[in-house]
């Protein structure tokens, strides 16, 4: 049994218009309108919700560039010094 048929359900009035209507009596059997609806909308909130995570990590991202750049710059010589160390080094094995 799917979450959503264990769920309370309300009725409610929607208005759309005559094509909606149309293609959703095409792609939905009979008496099967909510579940498709039900599930279209619950998609549609979901990829929302990914798309404000994306807007956020980037936005995050963005403002953290900055100081990203300058460590990785105070860095950068420090692990360029242990690499070549780590190269000039006898191998063991």
């Amino acid at each position: 049994m799917s979450r959503s048929s264990t769920l309370v359900r309300k009725r409610v009035n929607v208005s759309l218009p005559e094509e909606t209507l149309r293609l959703l009596d095409k792609v939905a059997k009979q008496g099967e309108r909510s579940a498709l609806i039900t599930e279209a909308v619950t998609a549609y909130l979901r990829e929302r919700r990914r798309k404000a995570l994306r807007d956020r990590l980037r936005q995050g991202a963005l403002v953290r560039a900055e100081r990203d750049q300058r460590l990785a710059e105070e860095w950068f010589p420090l692990e360029e010094e242990a690499w070549e160390r780590g190269k000039a080094a006898p191998r063991r094995g």
